[in-house]
């Protein structure tokens, strides 16, 4: 299968969508499922407009999610930066103990610093 083909199937699955909201004045993404190498070029794009926008906290939740690898490693450092660079704040939700292990044994958790809720994440401001 070509890989046009498994972006176009990527996007049928609408259990995998990420969700986007707004809370309290920052943008609360939601990501769902398998974060691996697909996910991060669907998802590139709808990160990047909201990372690189006018709020001054991006949350991503990962409470959702089922796999994370490198990519999703990737997509994290990503929006880091996009946020950072522009003086906003990313913070990121995240209670798996697999994917909190891969934060750590990559350097990440103090860069990111991971959190439990949606409330704690609104706390860091």
């Amino acid at each position: 299968m070509q890989l046009r083909a498994l972006n176009e199937f990527a996007f049928e699955d609408s259990d995998q969508q990420p969700r986007v909201n707004g809370h309290n004045g920052a943008v609360v993404i939601e990501l769902h499922g398998e974060i691996d190498l697909l996910a991060y070029q669907r998802m590139g794009p709808l990160l990047d407009p909201i990372t690189g926008g006018t709020a001054s906290t991006v949350v991503i939740d990962l409470t959702r999610t089922t796999f994370f690898d490198c990519s999703g490693v990737a997509l994290l450092v990503r929006a880091h930066r996009r946020t950072a660079a522009r003086g906003a704040r990313l913070s990121v939700i995240c209670t798996h103990r697999l994917t909190l292990r891969i934060l750590r044994l990559t350097g990440l958790t103090p860069m990111l610093s991971p959190v439990p809720t949606l409330e704690k994440a609104l706390e860091q401001e």
